[in-house]
């Protein structure tokens, strides 16, 4: 891919909520981010992994990276499954399943994670959505509940049969978007012993209702558009977008919120990676709007963890949630002293507090 192409396609990035910024939040007073990014260029890994300290190559004795791609209802999922050092595919091991954030990909944060937990002994696996990323589907970017919670199904069904691993002791941690499509995978999915979520992010409520709920006077306007948007599509017209901006850095820095604000510079600039796009299509908002993550949610019966930034403006989605849960006894909100959302996925000492609550979560639970 061409620096044009990729040019192009950090111009279609949005931020991590993917959804579309309102003009007025634009050109209010700057507030800057502060925090210096620690990453790896795409261009320079033979994986492209984008995160600090990935895997550069597979060596004897230590985690390996793997990547594999398999069939999910006739379309083509890529994905890298890790495995620990010394690994031996006639030994047992737990496994981990972890789904990505909203328009992220798997050489991300969720690889970064993925990468982390192998260190500690699981064989891990991070794919790219349907639709998104380097995996199969048509029209591109499609962003459909159904479809994300169908991914994490599917990665259950590959790394349950991978060589070493021990079917019976599976987990599954969810990043943002793809924390919210794990609550919904683990309410049916008994596959899954242990679940847990970091920075949860509930896309059909902020679809539907706005960030931060500042939406809901528009709700009939936008289903109106989205369902021109489907009509438009099925008739064999031009598939529309939502999530598209351009914004200079100037815009980016005064966006007042952090999901946004350093959404863009960790989307657009420290962990830019080509098969990472926020633009979704306009007739998902069909999809999205009538789902809620929280729906049901009860229905979850195993060990939960829920981690999200003290400081986070997404926090809400993650203590709603929790609360909701109420099929297990056995759960617990943890909050990342200090921690922003996008900052979970990269500020080491932020990392390294998620992976001092997961590893003995999951040490316990798997």
């Amino acid at each position: 891919m061409s620096n044009e192409e990729i040019n192009e396609k950090r111009r279609e990035f949005l931020g991590a909520a993917a959804l579309a910024i309102p003009a007025a939040l634009i050109g209010v007073p700057a507030m800057t981010t502060t925090t210096t990014a620690y990453a790896a260029d795409y261009r320079k890994n033979p994986f492209t992994l984008v995160y600090d300290g990935a895997i550069t190559k597979n060596e004897p004795g230590k985690v390996n990276i793997h990547p594999v791609n398999y069939d999910l209802n006739g379309l083509n999922i890529v994905a890298n499954v890790y495995t620990p050092a010394n690994y031996d595919p006639s030994k047992k091991y737990a496994a981990v399943v972890i789904a990505h954030p909203n328009g992220g990909v798997k050489e991300q944060t969720a690889g970064l994670y993925a990468q982390h937990l192998a260190e500690r002994g699981y064989i891990t696996i991070a794919m790219d959505a349907a639709y998104q990323g380097g995996s199969g589907g048509e029209p591109r970017s499609v962003d459909k509940p159904q479809f994300r919670i169908e991914d994490i199904h599917g990665a259950a069904d590959f790394i349950t049969g991978y060589p070493g691993v021990d079917a019976a002791r599976l987990g599954l941690l969810g990043i943002c978007g793809g924390g919210g499509y794990a609550l919904a995978a683990a309410k049916t999915d008994k596959r899954f012993k242990a679940l847990a979520t970091l920075s949860m992010f509930n896309s059909g409520r902020v679809r539907r209702n706005g960030f931060k709920d500042s939406q809901l006077d528009t709700i009939q306007q936008r289903l109106q558009q989205a369902s021109a948007a489907r009509a438009q599509e099925k008739a064999g017209g031009e598939v529309l977008y939502a999530g598209d901006a351009n914004l200079t850095d100037a815009q980016i820095d005064a966006l007042p919120f952090d999901l946004y604000r350093e959404g863009y510079h960790y989307y657009w600039r420290t962990h830019a990676h080509p098969g990472s796009t926020f633009k979704y299509t306009m007739s998902s908002l069909l999809d999205l709007m009538r789902w809620d993550a929280t729906d049901q949610i009860e229905l979850i019966d195993v060990p939960l963890l829920m981690m999200a930034g003290s400081k986070a403006d997404t926090l809400y989605m993650t203590e709603d949630a929790f609360s909701k849960a109420t099929g297990t006894k056995d759960k617990e909100l943890f909050l990342i002293e200090g921690a922003t959302h996008i900052q979970t996925y990269w500020v080491p000492e932020y990392v390294e507090a998620v992976l001092g609550k997961l590893t003995p979560f999951y040490a316990r639970t798997l």
